[in-house]
Protein backbone atom coordinates (compact mmCIF):
# COMPACT_ATOMS: atom_id res chain seq x y z
CA UNK A 1 0.00 0.00 0.00
CA UNK A 2 0.93 3.37 -0.66
CA UNK A 3 2.44 5.34 2.07
CA UNK A 4 0.97 8.79 1.23
CA UNK A 5 -2.78 6.57 2.30
CA UNK A 6 -1.09 4.94 5.56
CA UNK A 7 -0.74 8.65 6.55
CA UNK A 8 -4.58 9.25 8.18
CA UNK A 9 -4.33 6.03 10.20
CA UNK A 10 -0.78 7.31 11.70
CA UNK A 11 -2.43 10.40 12.98
CA UNK A 12 -5.19 8.47 14.33
CA UNK A 13 -3.47 6.05 16.08
CA UNK A 14 -0.76 8.66 16.76
CA UNK A 15 -3.37 10.62 18.33
CA UNK A 16 -5.07 8.33 20.32
CA UNK A 17 -1.77 7.30 22.03
CA UNK A 18 -0.72 10.63 23.20
CA UNK A 19 -4.48 11.31 24.48
CA UNK A 20 -3.68 8.33 26.57
CA UNK A 21 -0.71 9.70 27.98
CA UNK A 22 -2.24 12.99 28.47
CA UNK A 23 -5.31 11.43 30.72
CA UNK A 24 -3.58 8.64 32.50
CA UNK A 25 -2.13 8.55 36.24
CA UNK A 26 1.48 9.82 36.64
CA UNK A 27 3.59 7.36 37.93
CA UNK A 28 7.47 9.01 38.33
CA UNK A 29 9.99 7.02 36.02
CA UNK A 30 13.08 8.73 37.14
CA UNK A 31 14.59 6.38 40.00
CA UNK A 32 18.10 7.78 39.93
CA UNK A 33 19.50 11.24 39.94
CA UNK A 34 22.32 13.28 41.05
CA UNK A 35 23.99 16.85 40.67
CA UNK A 36 26.99 17.58 38.84
CA UNK A 37 28.28 20.46 40.84
CA UNK A 38 29.86 23.10 38.84
CA UNK A 39 34.17 24.97 40.03
CA UNK A 40 32.09 28.12 40.82
CA UNK A 41 29.14 26.71 43.17
CA UNK A 42 29.03 25.31 46.44
CA UNK A 43 27.13 22.50 47.88
CA UNK A 44 24.62 25.61 49.96
CA UNK A 45 24.25 27.94 47.07
CA UNK A 46 22.81 24.26 44.59
CA UNK A 47 20.70 23.79 47.31
CA UNK A 48 18.59 26.93 46.91
CA UNK A 49 18.86 27.50 43.40
CA UNK A 50 15.99 28.27 41.65
CA UNK A 51 17.23 26.56 38.09
CA UNK A 52 19.50 23.87 37.22
CA UNK A 53 19.90 22.51 33.92
CA UNK A 54 18.69 19.18 33.59
CA UNK A 55 19.85 16.12 30.64
CA UNK A 56 18.02 13.35 30.81
CA UNK A 57 19.04 9.21 30.10
CA UNK A 58 16.17 7.35 28.87
CA UNK A 59 13.33 7.37 26.21
CA UNK A 60 12.65 10.58 25.10
CA UNK A 61 8.55 9.79 25.45
CA UNK A 62 9.12 8.70 29.00
CA UNK A 63 10.72 12.04 29.77
CA UNK A 64 8.51 14.30 27.79
CA UNK A 65 5.52 13.13 29.73
CA UNK A 66 7.23 13.72 33.01
CA UNK A 67 7.72 16.97 31.99
CA UNK A 68 4.36 17.49 30.71
CA UNK A 69 2.77 16.08 34.52
CA UNK A 70 5.48 17.50 36.47
CA UNK A 71 4.58 22.08 35.87
CA UNK A 72 6.39 21.63 32.54
CA UNK A 73 3.59 22.49 29.58
CA UNK A 74 3.91 25.34 27.99
CA UNK A 75 7.43 26.79 29.58
CA UNK A 76 9.50 26.11 26.53
CA UNK A 77 10.25 29.01 24.10
CA UNK A 78 12.10 26.77 21.90
CA UNK A 79 12.44 23.49 21.11
CA UNK A 80 14.77 22.10 18.92
CA UNK A 81 15.08 18.11 17.41
CA UNK A 82 17.38 16.42 15.78
CA UNK A 83 15.86 13.41 15.07
CA UNK A 84 17.15 10.09 13.53
CA UNK A 85 16.89 10.57 9.24
CA UNK A 86 15.75 6.68 8.77
CA UNK A 87 19.29 6.28 7.00
CA UNK A 88 18.41 2.35 8.00
CA UNK A 89 22.20 2.06 9.69
CA UNK A 90 22.98 1.78 12.92
CA UNK A 91 25.67 4.31 14.08
CA UNK A 92 28.37 3.24 16.13
CA UNK A 93 30.84 4.92 18.68
CA UNK A 94 34.56 4.78 18.03
CA UNK A 95 36.92 4.89 21.38
CA UNK A 96 40.85 4.21 21.64
CA UNK A 97 41.36 2.73 25.03
CA UNK A 98 45.08 2.47 26.91
CA UNK A 99 46.11 -0.39 28.55
CA UNK A 100 49.23 -1.22 30.51
CA UNK A 101 50.56 -2.87 27.55
CA UNK A 102 48.97 -1.57 24.44
CA UNK A 103 46.29 0.71 22.99
CA UNK A 104 42.76 -0.86 21.56
CA UNK A 105 40.25 0.79 19.53
CA UNK A 106 36.73 -0.54 20.46
CA UNK A 107 33.59 0.07 18.18
CA UNK A 108 30.30 -0.23 19.74
CA UNK A 109 26.85 0.37 18.89
CA UNK A 110 25.30 4.49 19.44
CA UNK A 111 22.10 4.17 18.32
CA UNK A 112 19.59 2.55 15.45
CA UNK A 113 18.58 4.51 12.74
CA UNK A 114 16.17 1.02 11.76
CA UNK A 115 12.41 0.60 12.13
CA UNK A 116 10.47 -2.37 12.50
CA UNK A 117 7.87 -1.14 10.41
CA UNK A 118 10.23 0.85 8.30
CA UNK A 119 8.75 4.44 7.32
CA UNK A 120 5.56 3.53 8.53
CA UNK A 121 6.97 2.29 11.95
CA UNK A 122 9.75 5.73 11.82
CA UNK A 123 6.51 8.31 11.24
CA UNK A 124 4.89 6.51 13.95
CA UNK A 125 7.74 7.23 16.32
CA UNK A 126 7.77 11.27 15.27
CA UNK A 127 4.28 11.48 15.20
CA UNK A 128 3.15 11.11 18.88
CA UNK A 129 6.40 13.30 19.98
CA UNK A 130 5.65 15.90 17.71
CA UNK A 131 2.28 16.01 18.96
CA UNK A 132 3.40 15.89 22.62
CA UNK A 133 6.07 18.49 22.32
CA UNK A 134 3.61 20.92 21.03
CA UNK A 135 1.81 20.82 24.46
CA UNK A 136 5.55 21.55 26.12
CA UNK A 137 6.00 25.04 23.98
CA UNK A 138 4.35 28.05 25.50
CA UNK A 139 2.60 30.11 23.59
CA UNK A 140 5.33 32.51 22.13
CA UNK A 141 7.60 29.01 21.39
CA UNK A 142 9.05 27.51 18.15
CA UNK A 143 10.06 24.06 17.49
CA UNK A 144 12.88 23.23 14.82
CA UNK A 145 13.12 19.89 13.28
CA UNK A 146 16.43 19.13 11.53
CA UNK A 147 15.72 16.40 9.01
CA UNK A 148 17.19 14.98 5.37
CA UNK A 149 15.65 14.69 1.93
CA UNK A 150 14.58 11.26 3.29
CA UNK A 151 11.57 12.17 5.72
CA UNK A 152 11.42 15.87 5.40
CA UNK A 153 8.15 15.94 3.30
CA UNK A 154 6.42 13.47 5.09
CA UNK A 155 7.15 14.93 8.56
CA UNK A 156 5.62 18.55 7.18
CA UNK A 157 2.27 17.12 6.64
CA UNK A 158 2.41 15.69 10.32
CA UNK A 159 3.36 19.13 11.27
CA UNK A 160 0.73 20.75 9.55
CA UNK A 161 -1.59 18.53 10.78
CA UNK A 162 -0.53 18.88 14.18
CA UNK A 163 0.56 22.63 13.91
CA UNK A 164 -1.52 23.92 11.63
CA UNK A 165 -0.15 25.12 8.14
CA UNK A 166 -0.64 29.03 9.43
CA UNK A 167 1.92 28.02 11.59
CA UNK A 168 4.37 27.14 9.38
CA UNK A 169 6.83 29.67 8.89
CA UNK A 170 10.26 28.54 7.18
CA UNK A 171 12.14 25.47 5.73
CA UNK A 172 15.98 26.47 6.39
CA UNK A 173 18.47 24.99 4.33
CA UNK A 174 21.31 23.67 5.98
CA UNK A 175 24.23 23.82 3.12
CA UNK A 176 27.39 22.41 3.70
CA UNK A 177 30.77 21.02 2.48
CA UNK A 178 31.21 17.12 3.12
CA UNK A 179 33.04 14.16 1.35
CA UNK A 180 31.15 12.05 -0.89
CA UNK A 181 29.83 12.34 -4.38
CA UNK A 182 27.87 10.16 -7.19
CA UNK A 183 27.34 9.86 -10.97
CA UNK A 184 23.80 9.22 -11.29
CA UNK A 185 22.46 12.01 -8.80
CA UNK A 186 23.47 15.90 -7.40
CA UNK A 187 25.80 15.28 -4.95
CA UNK A 188 23.21 15.26 -1.52
CA UNK A 189 24.98 18.93 0.56
CA UNK A 190 22.27 19.99 2.51
CA UNK A 191 19.72 19.33 5.46
CA UNK A 192 15.92 20.63 5.69
CA UNK A 193 15.01 22.33 9.06
CA UNK A 194 11.16 22.85 9.20
CA UNK A 195 10.42 25.47 11.67
CA UNK A 196 6.69 26.05 13.15
CA UNK A 197 5.33 28.28 15.70
CA UNK A 198 2.81 27.57 18.24
CA UNK A 199 0.77 30.42 17.81
CA UNK A 200 1.03 33.98 15.60
CA UNK A 201 3.22 35.30 18.92
CA UNK A 202 6.45 34.22 18.58
CA UNK A 203 9.52 34.60 19.61
CA UNK A 204 11.45 35.81 16.81
CA UNK A 205 14.63 38.28 17.13
CA UNK A 206 16.31 38.52 13.49
CA UNK A 207 19.89 37.69 12.75
CA UNK A 208 21.97 39.64 10.41
CA UNK A 209 24.20 37.58 7.80
CA UNK A 210 26.75 39.47 4.96
CA UNK A 211 25.68 40.16 1.86
CA UNK A 212 28.60 40.90 -0.93
CA UNK A 213 28.23 43.08 -3.30
CA UNK A 214 28.39 42.68 -7.14
CA UNK A 215 31.88 42.25 -8.14
CA UNK A 216 32.64 42.82 -4.56
CA UNK A 217 33.09 46.84 -4.91
CA UNK A 218 31.80 49.01 -2.76
CA UNK A 219 28.62 50.35 -4.04
CA UNK A 220 28.34 53.55 -2.83
CA UNK A 221 24.68 54.13 -2.10
CA UNK A 222 23.42 56.54 -0.07
CA UNK A 223 22.35 55.95 3.32
CA UNK A 224 23.64 52.28 2.79
CA UNK A 225 26.21 51.47 5.50
CA UNK A 226 28.88 49.00 3.51
CA UNK A 227 32.00 46.88 5.03
CA UNK A 228 34.93 45.26 4.31
CA UNK A 229 36.54 42.17 4.99
CA UNK A 230 39.27 39.80 3.26
CA UNK A 231 37.24 38.75 0.61
CA UNK A 232 35.55 42.00 -0.52
CA UNK A 233 32.66 44.31 0.35
CA UNK A 234 29.29 43.65 1.76
CA UNK A 235 26.31 44.85 3.61
CA UNK A 236 24.27 43.43 6.42
CA UNK A 237 20.84 41.95 5.21
CA UNK A 238 18.39 40.16 7.61
CA UNK A 239 19.25 36.32 7.98
CA UNK A 240 17.47 34.09 4.55
CA UNK A 241 16.20 30.16 4.59
CA UNK A 242 19.55 29.34 3.07
CA UNK A 243 22.53 28.97 5.91
CA UNK A 244 25.84 28.30 4.52
CA UNK A 245 27.56 26.59 7.49
CA UNK A 246 30.57 24.74 7.89
CA UNK A 247 30.37 20.93 8.94
CA UNK A 248 31.83 19.51 12.21
CA UNK A 249 35.40 18.57 10.65
CA UNK A 250 37.88 16.44 11.68
CA UNK A 251 39.71 19.27 12.74
CA UNK A 252 37.83 21.44 14.56
CA UNK A 253 38.14 21.87 18.26
CA UNK A 254 34.60 21.56 18.39
CA UNK A 255 34.59 18.23 17.95
CA UNK A 256 33.93 15.46 20.44
CA UNK A 257 33.64 12.05 18.38
CA UNK A 258 29.97 11.96 18.11
CA UNK A 259 29.53 11.41 14.09
CA UNK A 260 26.08 13.27 13.95
CA UNK A 261 27.44 15.82 15.80
CA UNK A 262 26.17 19.82 14.99
CA UNK A 263 28.24 22.61 14.46
CA UNK A 264 27.28 25.48 17.08
CA UNK A 265 27.47 28.25 14.40
CA UNK A 266 24.06 26.50 13.75
CA UNK A 267 22.48 26.09 16.87
CA UNK A 268 23.64 29.55 17.77
CA UNK A 269 21.25 31.29 14.70
CA UNK A 270 18.55 29.27 15.80
CA UNK A 271 18.94 29.96 19.63
CA UNK A 272 19.75 33.99 19.13
CA UNK A 273 16.65 33.90 16.84
CA UNK A 274 13.57 32.31 18.58
CA UNK A 275 15.20 32.38 22.57
CA UNK A 276 15.48 35.68 24.58
CA UNK A 277 17.82 35.78 27.58
CA UNK A 278 16.28 33.42 30.47
CA UNK A 279 14.33 31.25 27.98
CA UNK A 280 13.87 27.63 28.82
CA UNK A 281 14.87 25.68 25.54
CA UNK A 282 14.78 22.12 25.13
CA UNK A 283 16.00 18.97 22.72
CA UNK A 284 15.07 15.96 23.05
CA UNK A 285 17.29 13.70 20.31
CA UNK A 286 20.52 15.42 21.90
CA UNK A 287 23.12 13.71 20.45
CA UNK A 288 26.19 15.21 21.47
CA UNK A 289 24.74 18.36 23.17
CA UNK A 290 25.66 21.18 20.86
CA UNK A 291 22.40 22.34 21.88
CA UNK A 292 22.80 23.04 25.96
CA UNK A 293 26.44 24.41 25.48
CA UNK A 294 25.11 27.02 23.35
CA UNK A 295 22.06 27.81 25.09
CA UNK A 296 24.41 28.39 27.98
CA UNK A 297 26.57 30.36 26.93
CA UNK A 298 23.60 32.88 25.75
CA UNK A 299 22.36 32.58 28.99
CA UNK A 300 19.59 30.49 28.38
CA UNK A 301 18.03 27.15 30.35
CA UNK A 302 18.33 24.32 28.89
CA UNK A 303 16.61 20.48 29.43
CA UNK A 304 18.13 17.62 27.38
CA UNK A 305 17.09 14.17 26.76
CA UNK A 306 18.99 11.32 24.96
CA UNK A 307 18.71 7.66 25.43
CA UNK A 308 22.15 6.21 23.57
CA UNK A 309 25.20 5.80 26.29
CA UNK A 310 27.49 7.18 23.81
CA UNK A 311 25.27 10.38 24.06
CA UNK A 312 25.64 10.65 28.06
CA UNK A 313 29.30 10.30 28.12
CA UNK A 314 30.23 12.61 25.36
CA UNK A 315 27.28 15.25 26.76
CA UNK A 316 28.69 14.93 30.21
CA UNK A 317 31.99 15.19 29.57
CA UNK A 318 31.66 18.24 27.41
CA UNK A 319 29.69 20.06 29.71
CA UNK A 320 32.48 19.81 32.25
CA UNK A 321 35.11 20.83 29.98
CA UNK A 322 32.74 23.80 28.76
CA UNK A 323 32.89 24.29 32.81
CA UNK A 324 29.22 24.75 32.33
CA UNK A 325 26.91 25.52 35.22
CA UNK A 326 25.53 22.57 37.04
CA UNK A 327 23.37 20.19 36.26
CA UNK A 328 21.78 17.21 36.73
CA UNK A 329 21.62 13.68 35.26
CA UNK A 330 18.06 11.68 35.72
CA UNK A 331 17.90 7.93 34.82
CA UNK A 332 15.04 6.19 34.11
CA UNK A 333 14.60 2.44 34.79
CA UNK A 334 15.62 1.49 31.60
CA UNK A 335 18.76 3.42 30.92
CA UNK A 336 19.99 1.48 33.93
CA UNK A 337 19.23 -1.95 33.05
CA UNK A 338 22.95 -2.81 32.53
CA UNK A 339 24.96 -1.83 35.56
CA UNK A 340 29.01 -1.77 36.25
CA UNK A 341 30.20 -2.41 39.41
CA UNK A 342 33.45 -0.45 40.78
CA UNK A 343 35.61 -2.46 43.20
CA UNK A 344 38.06 -0.80 45.58
CA UNK A 345 40.91 -1.46 46.84
CA UNK A 346 41.32 0.30 50.35
CA UNK A 347 40.38 3.85 51.22
CA UNK A 348 42.00 5.80 54.44
CA UNK A 349 41.76 9.28 55.92
CA UNK A 350 45.24 10.75 56.35
CA UNK A 351 45.66 13.39 58.34
CA UNK A 352 47.30 16.75 56.54
CA UNK A 353 48.54 19.39 59.43
CA UNK A 354 44.86 21.19 60.34
CA UNK A 355 43.36 19.35 57.46
CA UNK A 356 42.45 15.62 56.42
CA UNK A 357 42.88 13.80 53.30
CA UNK A 358 40.27 11.10 51.89
CA UNK A 359 42.64 8.55 49.79
CA UNK A 360 40.74 5.99 48.01
CA UNK A 361 42.55 3.55 45.87
CA UNK A 362 40.36 1.84 42.96
CA UNK A 363 40.98 -1.92 42.56
CA UNK A 364 39.05 -2.83 39.10
CA UNK A 365 36.06 -2.21 37.15
CA UNK A 366 33.62 -5.11 35.87
CA UNK A 367 30.55 -4.88 33.54
CA UNK A 368 28.92 -8.05 32.01
CA UNK A 369 30.42 -7.74 28.26
CA UNK A 370 27.49 -10.15 26.80
CA UNK A 371 25.20 -7.44 27.41
CA UNK A 372 27.36 -4.73 25.88
CA UNK A 373 26.27 -4.17 21.80
CA UNK A 374 29.36 -4.70 20.06
CA UNK A 375 30.54 -7.51 17.52
CA UNK A 376 32.49 -10.30 18.89
CA UNK A 377 36.06 -9.21 17.80
CA UNK A 378 35.52 -6.04 20.16
CA UNK A 379 34.08 -8.03 22.87
CA UNK A 380 36.97 -10.30 23.08
CA UNK A 381 39.15 -7.08 23.70
CA UNK A 382 36.67 -5.91 26.45
CA UNK A 383 37.00 -9.47 28.09
CA UNK A 384 40.64 -8.75 27.64
CA UNK A 385 41.12 -5.00 28.88
CA UNK A 386 38.44 -6.13 32.02
CA UNK A 387 41.81 -8.87 32.39
CA UNK A 388 44.70 -6.36 32.12
CA UNK A 389 43.70 -3.07 33.10
CA UNK A 390 39.60 -3.20 33.94
CA UNK A 391 40.20 0.78 35.03
CA UNK A 392 40.70 1.95 31.63
CA UNK A 393 37.11 1.35 30.77
CA UNK A 394 35.81 3.92 33.08
CA UNK A 395 35.07 7.91 31.72
CA UNK A 396 34.17 9.13 34.46
CA UNK A 397 34.15 9.24 38.34
CA UNK A 398 32.12 11.51 40.80
CA UNK A 399 32.04 11.71 44.52
CA UNK A 400 29.76 13.73 46.88
CA UNK A 401 31.71 13.34 49.68
CA UNK A 402 28.78 15.01 52.17
CA UNK A 403 25.98 12.72 50.78
CA UNK A 404 22.82 12.80 53.06
CA UNK A 405 21.25 9.97 51.52
CA UNK A 406 19.24 12.18 48.99
CA UNK A 407 20.55 13.76 45.21
CA UNK A 408 24.15 13.09 45.10
CA UNK A 409 25.85 16.24 44.47
CA UNK A 410 28.67 15.68 42.84
CA UNK A 411 31.80 18.32 43.53
CA UNK A 412 34.90 16.07 42.74
CA UNK A 413 34.94 14.64 39.47
CA UNK A 414 37.65 13.04 37.10
CA UNK A 415 37.21 11.80 33.51
CA UNK A 416 38.67 10.34 31.04
CA UNK A 417 40.68 13.62 29.01
CA UNK A 418 41.52 12.56 26.21
CA UNK A 419 40.96 8.80 24.61
CA UNK A 420 44.39 6.86 25.35
CA UNK A 421 44.82 8.43 29.03
CA UNK A 422 42.97 6.57 31.87
CA UNK A 423 41.55 7.64 34.77
CA UNK A 424 44.10 7.48 38.06
CA UNK A 425 43.28 4.60 40.41
CA UNK A 426 44.23 6.86 43.20
CA UNK A 427 41.84 9.72 44.44
CA UNK A 428 42.84 12.25 46.72
CA UNK A 429 40.46 15.24 48.32
CA UNK A 430 41.25 17.02 51.05
CA UNK A 431 38.75 18.84 53.29
CA UNK A 432 38.76 20.41 56.90
CA UNK A 433 38.16 16.62 58.52
CA UNK A 434 35.67 13.69 58.24
CA UNK A 435 32.90 12.82 60.84
CA UNK A 436 31.77 9.35 62.38
CA UNK A 437 28.32 8.10 60.23
CA UNK A 438 29.81 10.64 57.20
CA UNK A 439 28.69 9.14 53.93
CA UNK A 440 30.75 9.80 51.03
CA UNK A 441 28.79 8.94 47.15
CA UNK A 442 31.08 7.22 44.09
CA UNK A 443 29.28 7.38 40.75
CA UNK A 444 30.87 5.68 37.63
CA UNK A 445 29.96 5.75 34.29
CA UNK A 446 31.76 3.82 31.91
CA UNK A 447 32.94 4.25 28.17
CA UNK A 448 29.49 2.49 27.35
CA UNK A 449 27.29 4.49 29.21
CA UNK A 450 27.06 2.28 31.76
CA UNK A 451 26.43 3.54 35.57
CA UNK A 452 27.45 2.21 39.10
CA UNK A 453 27.24 4.18 42.81
CA UNK A 454 28.97 3.01 45.28
CA UNK A 455 28.76 4.01 49.24
CA UNK A 456 31.69 4.42 51.83
CA UNK A 457 30.08 5.43 55.58
CA UNK A 458 33.10 6.32 57.92
CA UNK A 459 32.77 4.07 61.06
CA UNK A 460 34.47 4.46 64.32
CA UNK A 461 37.63 1.81 63.07
CA UNK A 462 36.97 1.45 59.77
CA UNK A 463 35.49 3.03 56.32
CA UNK A 464 32.98 0.33 55.75
CA UNK A 465 32.33 -0.10 51.60
CA UNK A 466 28.31 -0.86 50.77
Amino acid sequence: MDLIWELPRIVKKGRERAEKILNKDYEDPIIQQMIILSDTRNRQDILIEEWINQLYSGDNLIIIEKLLKVGYREKFDLIYIDPPFLTNANYKGRIVIKTNNTKETLEYLAYRDTWEKGFIGYLEMIYIRLFLLKELLSPKGTIYIHLDYRTVHYVKILMDEIFGRENFLNEVIWAYKSGGTSNRYFSRKHDNILVYSKTKDYIFNPQLEKSYNRGLKPYRFKGVEEFQDDIGWYTLVKLKDVWQIDMVGRTSRERVGYDTQKPEKLLERIILTSSDEGSLIGDFFAGSGTTGVVAEKYDRKWIMVDKGGLSLTTINKRLIENQSQSYYICNTQESLQIEGKLFIKQVNIIKKGSKEELYIELDKYHVDVDKIEIKYKYKQKVLEILLDDSLALVDFIGIDTDYDGDIPIIRWKNWRKEDDIPIEPYIKIERDGFRLGQKIYIKTIDIFGFQSSTLLEIGSKKIMVY
